[in-house]
């Protein structure tokens, strides 16, 4: 019958030119986003003079500023005069309100103690509510060779207490001997998630698994991360002060579970210290 096509002609028919370039931008697409975000937010990716200028002034977009500090202070280590010039934002960045800006500050700032501006700001960060900023502010400030960082690197070598942020019944994620991130979500008090602000290995829950807790009761507590302690030893090295033997000898008799080479960093400091002690001190006047 004319008009009507076979079926096998209508089987065979192709996708148009068109939809054949339209389908491979497409499955394109899929391949280069993810690329270009990755490729925007690596912070490996070496950045122009002209760069480093946009992105630390770029506020919209933090990461940008994150990737800008990551830059200076890479630069910074290789002893770079040239990146002086971007000093005065790495401190405004300081007293930024996204946490990610002040830790990332705080840990660059260490690396030039002859700024002076720099030992101001790590100084106000030893008072940041955030644990994680307090403590790369206390590293940087050992470098400044200043004794004020000595408590919260002593808390470094201690167990984390994660308290309830309000009032609820605590239902556990986690349980003894599991280790957690920053971050990590540990629990949740009603609707409110609860993560650790610090990494560690879980070694005790304080409440149990359902029951009511008050705003600030202990919910659990996170061990001392071994990378943590390692490097406030080693700041303590250059720092600690009679108060801070106790905990550092704890370390220099061996903690199970910790590495060998933090007992070993652990019995350089504690000579280090005595050493440093015995020095300043000095002959009394006789009493008459």
């Amino acid at each position: 019958m004319e008009g009507v096509a076979s079926p096998s002609s209508t089987g065979s028919r192709r996708p148009g030119r068109r939809l054949m370039l339209l389908v491979t931008g497409f499955l394109l697409l899929l391949v280069l986003m993810p690329f270009l975000f990755w490729y925007d937010t690596w912070f490996g990716r070496k950045l122009t003079d002209a760069q480093i200028d946009r992105y630390v002034a770029d506020y919209s977009k933090p990461r940008r500023q994150q990737h800008a500090l990551v830059q200076i202070g890479e630069r910074m280590s290789r002893h770079d005069p040239a990146v002086s010039r971007w000093y005065p934002q790495v401190v405004s960045l300081a007293a930024s309100p996204v946490i990610e800006l002040r830790q990332t500050a705080a840990w660059i700032m260490g690396q030039d103690h002859t700024y002076d501006p720099f030992h101001q700001a790590l100084r106000k960060l030893l008072a940041d509510p955030v644990v994680m900023v307090r403590r790369n502010a206390a590293l940087a400030l050992a470098n400044f060779q200043d004794s004020a960082a000595s408590p919260e690197l002593r808390a470094m070598l201690r167990p984390f207490t994660v308290v309830s942020p309000a009032a609820g019944v605590v239902r556990y994620r986690l349980k003894p001997g599991d280790f957690v991130n920053p971050n990590t979500l540990v629990a949740r008090v009603g609707s409110i998630e609860v993560r650790s602000p610090v990494p560690g290995e879980v070694r005790s829950l304080s409440r149990k698994n359902e029951s009511s807790v008050s705003k600030g009761d202990p919910l659990l507590d996170v061990g001392a991360a071994p990378d943590h302690v390692w490097e406030a030893l080693r700041a303590l090295w250059s720092v600690g002060e009679q108060q801070d033997l106790d905990e550092v000898r704890r370390y220099a008799r061996g903690v199970p579970g910790m590495p060998d080479r933090i007992r070993q960093q652990a019995e350089l400091t504690v000579q280090r210290i005595e050493q440093r002690t015995a020095s300043q001190e000095t002959p009394g006047s006789p009493v008459r």
